[in-house]
């Protein structure tokens, strides 16, 4: 009953100012004026409304600032994201001063210069000085901006090597929900691909590859082991997907039929990130930073760092894949199978780089 009060007073607000307007009309053709034409007076007290709203534009920012600011990401947990905020610090202390000086600007020429019928614009056709300043300037700054930022992103892409000795983890994507699938005692993982998904098998592993039988795989939450180099290797089943992971300024997208990969070492562990944050509730999150899907707010996954003793007896605690006779057929040698597994093998991918 109160949302049908609302509309109907919404309703007839509407009306009523519709009724004002059109008396406004007729009182300006009695008087022989154009009502939709404007005149000095209202061009005056538009210009004088200007600094007004100037004040009234950066009130509001500071206030969102005041009030909002807490809810910022806390300092990096990862060892490349200390650059990766490093960068956004720098373009920051760039773009803000600009933003203030051209509004600046923008509402006192709005006030200064607003229309006069007694004066008369002063007709400025060009300026070689002034199209140069304007085009050089921002062009420089993005440039420095530009390679600065493709430094950083080169190094934080580096790959890592066997001499790294990385924790790998594949992270598997689907509507609506993550898996995380960690190598066994081999340190490979089996092979994968859309053919193999049936029943259980929502991976997609091949059962007949002996290098998968002891993977361990993961839902809900996943851990970390802290000041550890850690490979992921991104898969994805059906649309396109995006693992976002904010508090170590890492993200890929998850495209299905292809790996894609990102490395980082965690600085922190959630006990630490806990009594800086000062919110005993705090988590890392795995996210989805794409909109694949009607419940693609769904697709979160808990990321636990921890100690490395923590991480051992946690990874040991969990199930394996193993081969479940009769749940494959065995391709043939004649078929060759698609698959769009992870590569792991790095000793291997370094000794054909130098063949």
């Amino acid at each position: 009953m109160l949302e049908l009060l609302i509309l109907i007073a919404v309703l007839v607000g509407i009306i009523a100012v519709g009724k004002v307007i059109r008396v406004m009309e007729l009182a300006s053709s009695l008087k022989g004026e154009n009502s939709w034409q404007a005149t000095d007076r209202d061009h005056k007290n538009q210009a004088r409304l200007m600094p007004i709203f100037l004040l009234a534009y950066f009130a509001f920012i500071i206030w969102q600032i005041v009030e909002w600011g807490g809810e910022a990401l806390p300092v990096s947990a990862s060892e490349h994201g200390v650059v990766i905020d490093q960068l956004m610090d720098t373009t920051w202390i760039i773009i803000i001063p600009v933003f203030i000086v051209t509004h600046i600007l923008l509402f006192y020429f709005a006030w200064k210069y607003a229309y006069n019928s007694k004066r008369k614009a002063t007709y400025f056709a060009h300026n070689n000085k002034l199209e140069l300043l304007w085009t050089a300037v921002p062009a420089l700054v993005l440039l420095i901006l530009i390679l600065y930022g493709l430094n950083i992103w080169n190094n934080v892409m580096e790959p890592l090597t066997a001499e790294d000795e990385p924790v790998e983890i594949e992270l598997y994507a689907r509507q609506f929900d993550w898996t995380a699938r960690y190598p066994g005692a081999d340190k490979k993982f089996g092979d994968a691909g859309v053919r193999f998904i049936e029943g259980v098998n929502f991976l997609g592993m091949d059962s007949t590859d002996q290098d998968g039988w002891d993977d361990k795989y993961v839902k809900a939450e996943f851990y970390l082991p802290v000041d550890t180099p850690v490979q992921f290797y991104f898969r994805a089943q059906d649309v396109i997907h995006s693992a976002y992971m904010p508090h170590f300024r890492a993200q890929m997208n998850c495209v299905p039929g292809m790996v894609t990969r990102f490395n980082f070492k965690p600085t922190k562990t959630t006990a630490e990130m806990k009594e800086i944050t000062g919110k005993e509730d705090f988590e890392y999150y795995l996210l989805c930073n794409k909109i694949c899907g009607a419940a693609h707010y769904n697709m979160k996954m808990v990321i636990k760092v921890v100690e490395q003793d923590e991480y051992d007896t946690w990874l040991s605690e969990q199930k394996e894949f193993l081969a479940v006779e009769g749940m494959q057929e065995e391709p043939s040698s004649d078929d060759p199978v698609e698959t769009d597994s992870t590569q792991t093998n790095i000793e291997e991918e370094e000794l054909s780089a130098q063949l």
